[in-house]
């Protein structure tokens, strides 16, 4: 990775802010995405023990698992080692603590799926997605950028399910703002890979992060069909499994990763 050669710094930032405004216009010139009445009807109807929608509502709890298992390491003494500086640990803390929330908050929704429940499982996932965002910019570019930016980027994936919500409530459901944000990340990351040194080795880690929350946005999609196919796990149950295992794939990374 050493031996590589990087565009100049005008040319990486140029390219970023390039993709940013084409993907903004081309978001911008679709037509409203309305959310689907019938996406909150999911293969899973079997209930245990009282609770609704079980295997999707309790397989939350690896999620849950994963986000402590995080805030664990980044707490311990080989997590104060995984850093060059001590305040490039905040933005991963602030996506431990986004995984905890989603489990949670996705728990909270499978109970009654309806779109209020479902604005609360969004918001976390936009918080864990800008946070691990964040936490790339500072390996990539510089701490300062990627501290600075942090807040920014929550408010905006924040401001993303709130104007879906919004949206809704006002019978003009629109989530080009929410599909955005989840399309920044996954083709920022790359890009920043591509175009910054890093700090740290791992780089096939954070594609592995990526391929895995892909791989569980499609089971997502193929929610009845993978049902059908195992007779038993549904393709919601399976993508918050993997889900789970992206997530710890990012702490597997910083306990492995050396610096550079």
């Amino acid at each position: 990775m050493n031996g590589l050669r990087y565009p100049k710094p005008q040319a990486r930032a140029l390219g970023i802010w390039l993709l940013v405004a084409t993907l903004a216009i081309l978001a911008w010139m679709l037509p409203r995405i309305p959310q689907p009445v019938e996406y909150h009807d999911f293969a899973d109807q079997d209930s245990c023990f009282g609770m609704p929608h079980c295997l999707n509502t309790v397989s939350n709890a690896l999620i849950v698992l994963t986000g402590l298992i995080g805030l664990r390491f980044l707490y311990g003494e080989a997590g104060r080692n995984a850093f060059r500086e001590p305040r490039e640990a905040l933005p991963y803390t602030v996506f431990f603590f986004a995984v905890i929330l989603i489990g949670l908050a996705s728990g909270y929704y499978h109970l009654a799926p309806d779109n209020h429940r479902l604005a609360w499982d969004r918001a976390a996932i936009t918080l864990a997605l800008m946070s691990w965002l964040a936490a790339i910019l500072c390996e990539r570019i510089n701490l300062a950028t990627g501290l600075r930016l942090l807040p920014l980027l929550l408010v905006a994936g924040l401001g993303s399910v709130a104007y879906w919500g919004w949206s809704e409530a006002h019978g003009r459901g629109d989530l080009r703002a929410y599909g955005l944000i989840q399309l920044l990340v996954l083709l920022l990351t790359p890009l920043l890979l591509l175009t910054y040194p890093p700090r740290y080795d791992g780089d096939k880690d954070i594609l592995a992060v990526i391929g895995l929350y892909l791989l569980a946005l499609l089971c997502d999609f193929s929610d009845r069909r993978i049902a059908m196919l195992t007779g038993m796990v549904s393709g919601h149950t399976l993508k918050h499994l993997l889900a789970a295992l992206s997530a710890y794939w990012v702490v597997v990374r910083l306990k492995h990763r050396r610096i550079l």
